[in-house]
């Protein structure tokens, strides 16, 4: 079994290239390849500004990403704090070796292992004296010379930068959910919207603002637009919510899922001095998002 290891939040094209290698290694030496993840994520478990942590991506994505880049298994172990106290040796041992039957472990360009926290350099040094074959990957640098990292990702999007972080995720950031009730105030101005729990509560929603977007629901793909903020013409100072217009689309589909891909921002989310006002600015992005 040829190994690589880490959390993998948003399986971006940094992680691809080291996850591409790994089933290219694996190919080669005739075995199958694995990747070991871990979730919760560590910041949430050794409380490392917990608080301000969203994720690119819920468990379930993230696998599905794995598997689609031809990784033959996914593993996640459970992160506690007991787990979090294994240094790279006991790590590589007990888990790699011992529970998973790796035989080669392939390293990123900043990959961490252990509570130890050894650069790649010396990982290295400790997985080949304990008997493990290693391979190693490099960094990758967009076309703007910016190295692809989580954090970066993060960044653009809470920032609404849809683009870039398309960029260096190399897919379209999406949203996960169920629809709930909500008050129904759009539809008396001719804009109904799908309201949106996520299913994973942790994800990381783009900069408030109005983004043009495709939606599925009931199996189908639909236009539309998303506003994500708190609504501050009619409900300044709420919680954010993630409400979204489905374009020629009039179907009851509370309590269904629905899945919204970002395209691009539109505008920011503002406060308008009435529904009116509000109304016609509503048409003015429609129009924007059906050319975008």
């Amino acid at each position: 079994m040829v190994v690589a290891t880490g959390f993998f939040d948003g399986v971006h094209l940094g992680h691809r290239l080291v996850l591409e290698r790994l089933v290219e290694a694996s190919k080669d030496r005739g075995d199958e390849s694995m990747v070991v993840t871990f979730w919760p994520h560590p910041r949430n478990v050794l409380q490392d500004d917990a608080r301000n942590l969203r994720l690119l991506t819920s468990l379930q994505e993230k696998k599905e990403l794995l598997y689609g880049l031809g990784i033959d298994k996914v593993e996640v172990i459970p992160f506690t704090k007991a787990f979090s106290r294994l240094t790279t040796k006991e790590y590589l041992q007990e888990y790699i070796m011992g529970r998973l039957g790796g035989r080669a472990i392939l390293l990123g360009y900043d990959n961490r292992i252990g509570s130890d926290l050894l650069s790649p350099d010396e990982i290295e040094a400790v997985a080949r004296e304990v008997g493990l074959d290693v391979i190693r990957t490099r960094s990758l640098e967009t076309p703007l010379g910016t190295v692809v990292s989580s954090t970066k990702i993060r960044e653009a999007i809470a920032a609404g930068d849809i683009k870039t972080a398309e960029e260096m995720l190399g897919y379209r950031y999406s949203l996960t959910g169920v629809v709930v009730a909500g008050n129904r105030l759009g539809r008396t101005i001719g804009f109904p919207t799908a309201n949106m729990r996520l299913y994973e509560p942790l994800k990381l929603l783009p900069g408030n603002g109005v983004y043009s977007v495709e939606v599925e629901s009931l199996g189908r793909l639909f236009k539309g637009m998303c506003n994500i903020g708190t609504r501050p013409t009619v409900n300044a100072g709420r919680d954010r919510t993630v409400e979204t217009n489905i374009f020629d689309f009039d179907e009851d589909i509370y309590g269904l899922d629905l899945k919204v891909t970002f395209l691009r921002k539109i505008r920011d989310e503002r406060r308008f001095d009435s529904l009116e006002a509000l109304k016609n600015q509503l048409i003015l992005d429609r129009q924007a998002c059906l050319g975008a």
